[in-house]
């Protein structure tokens, strides 16, 4: 995806680029390979979504998330999920003020820029409804009293496929919320052998390696920049096409919603600037197809138990789309 044919850009994308790469090359002192991964995750930053990343122990994704935080000069805040976990551990909570005889209501964790949520699969449901508002509005309401988030606003949550004692399912409206769902695998035999031989020789904390190289300015007029990079009409039908066969396809309980659509067009305008382009093309939308449906459809029980997954039924439904011409 990322070698294309030159061209000459209507929108001065060079300062978003500069920035994408430096992002790429602090990340990349410490996380060894996972390209697609640290794309993906830039690409959610600048499309203003949230992301699930999924995996087995081990594999770097608690890691990615605070060198992604600590590329940027932004807050981040960490909560760890857990069974006795209470809504007001995260949102926060009103305590008494003897001096004014009034309640002061104490932001939790929540309230920051970049916010990871680790093992969120670990909390009661209670506790995911407490997010609901806060990662689709950027705001959270306690006692009547709506609270504002900063932005860049980001939740990064991570979660293990394997583990299921003491875990609990993510409500169908909260997978929804998130941008990507992006599942990471194990490095290859040539990927291990290179964080081996880092691990040999480095001294100190791997973290320390890493220093702040885009503001909340940046990210913002990054953002902006996106409004202008060009989606054709036709490519418009494509997404509504794809997005509306998870609905009747046989394979799958249930579809996508409307907010999938926006997601996939969002997802692919900040896509397609971090490869350099002002203009969206089929194959960005193919791309992340995959990352934004899988997590946000249904598959039927038959199909569960012949351990079909849902990647390969939106591979399906996406090979099977005409493309526009």
């Amino acid at each position: 995806m990322e070698n294309q044919e030159s061209f000459e850009s209507r929108v001065d994308l060079s300062k978003l680029k500069e920035g994408v790469e430096q992002i790429r090359e602090q990340i990349g002192k410490v996380i060894v390979g996972q390209k697609q991964m640290v794309d993906l995750i830039i690409t959610a930053v600048l499309a203003d979504g949230h992301i699930l990343l999924e995996g087995v122990p081990g594999v770097a994704k608690t890691l990615a998330s605070k060198l992604v935080a600590k590329s940027m000069s932004v807050d981040f805040s960490r909560v760890q999920f857990t069974p006795d976990l209470m809504p007001s551990d995260v949102i926060g909570t009103s305590v008494f003020n003897m001096k004014t005889s009034e309640f002061d209501f104490k932001k939790g964790p929540i309230f920051s820029n970049i916010v990871l949520i680790d093992e969120i699969n670990r909390a009661p449901a209670k506790t995911q409804a407490a997010l609901f508002e806060v990662m689709e509005e950027r705001q959270v309401t306690v006692d009547g009293k709506t609270y504002q988030m900063e932005a860049p606003y980001l939740v990064l949550a991570t979660q293990n496929p394997v583990e299921q004692e003491g875990t609990y399912r993510l409500p169908e409206a909260q997978l929804d919320r998130f941008l990507f769902k992006i599942e990471i695998d194990y490095p290859s035999l040539a990927d291990e052998t290179e964080i081996l031989l880092r691990a040999a020789n480095r001294k100190g904390e791997q973290t320390a390696e890493i220093t702040p190289v885009i503001s909340a300015q940046d990210i913002a007029a990054y953002r902006e920049t996106l409004s202008e990079i060009i989606v054709d009409e036709k490519l418009l039908g494509y997404i509504a096409e794809i997005v509306n066969q998870t609905r009747s396809d046989q394979s799958i309980y249930l579809g996508a919603s409307p907010r999938a659509s926006l997601a996939l067009l969002n997802g692919s305008r900040a896509f397609a600037a971090i490869q350099g382009r002002d203009f969206v093309t089929p194959e960005d939308i193919q791309f992340l197809a995959a990352p934004v449906l899988k997590h946000r459809i249904l598959l039927t029980p038959e199909k569960e138990m012949e351990g079909v997954s849902a990647t390969e039924v939106i591979q399906q439904l996406v090979a099977k789309t005409e493309v526009p011409r």
